[in-house]
């Protein structure tokens, strides 16, 4: 384990992907293991957790956690992506749409739903990207998936030509934000599209953790997994046993942990099995 292992929290600016982010890294840290934790497309900003070196080991730990948004519902429009960047397919007058109804809208969606992610997605459809299949005019049906969306806040609802509605979402990993404002409108029969999306925590990390791609600094794993799993204080023949590979005596946690070595090194990515703490991942030789 190096000190040049950890995470970077960036601030994504809109315009660009979550691959550009890394590809900038990369060239920035001079090395190619560099891997971020949930994408966001390229009109949204906020929280991008990049992984830098070893510390791409523990993004799938990341990616499973809470995350929580800001975004702005139009609704009146529906789009093919189901957002601003897509062409407009339907336009409806929703002059009639009261903010009572909006907010019992919502609130049907709070809860653990069966959620149907947008079209124009990275999800693979026989092994390619739903994106890539509607560029080339081809029907795209993807099947509900299981999401928790714990709580939806509506901040202020603002009626003109169109209703706009600004929201902040807590939600588990796997929910489009996109499809929310999708079935709101659907729900109101007036269609619906999200106009601005800004992600503000991937747990453990929010906007305070979070900076620009030039101004960005490593934050050492070692003092920071402790915030993202269960630790355990090893000692020098426990070391010398995850360099071999064999298990532990087992853990006082449930699931995945870390296993940290008397000099304050990450040793391994542990979890209880059936013959005690089995090494997932080793990082000590």
């Amino acid at each position: 384990m190096s000190s040049d292992d950890g995470f970077v929290i960036i601030d994504k600016p809109s315009g660009i992907t979550s691959h550009d982010v890394v590809a900038q890294l990369r060239k920035k840290f001079g090395t190619k293991r560099v891997g971020h934790a949930g994408t966001l497309d390229p009109m949204a900003t906020g929280v991008l957790v990049i992984g830098i070196n070893n510390a791409t080991k523990f993004l799938q730990y990341i990616t499973e956690g809470k995350k929580r948004y800001l975004g702005t519902i139009r609704l009146g429009q529906s789009t093919i992506t189901d957002d601003r960047e897509g062409d407009v397919v339907e336009t409806h007058d929703c002059s009639a749409i009261s903010d009572e109804a909006i907010r019992l809208k919502l609130q049907s969606q709070i809860g653990i739903i069966m959620q149907k992610p947008s079209k124009v997605s990275a999800k693979k459809i026989g092994g390619e990207r739903a994106y890539d299949l509607v560029r080339e005019g081809k029907e795209v049906d993807l099947p509900a998936r299981e999401v928790t969306i714990y709580s939806i806040e509506i901040l202020e609802i603002r009626h003109d030509n169109f209703v706009d509605i600004d929201i902040d979402v807590e939600c588990s990993s796997g929910t489009y934000i996109r499809s929310i404002a999708r079935d709101l409108g659907d729900s109101l029969k007036v269609g619906g599209h999200l106009t601005a999306l800004r992600r503000t925590q991937v747990d453990p990390f929010s906007l305070n953790h979070a900076m620009s791609i030039e101004d960005c600094q490593l934050l050492p794993l070692a003092s920071t997994i402790g915030a993202l799993m269960p630790v355990r204080q090893i000692d020098v023949m426990e070391r010398n046993e995850l360099t071999f590979g064999r298990a532990l005596t087992r853990s006082t946690f449930d699931g995945p942990g870390v296993a940290i070595a008397p000099d304050g090194e990450v040793a391994a990515i542990i979890e209880n099995r059936e013959y005690g703490a089995q090494p997932l991942t080793v990082f000590v030789s």
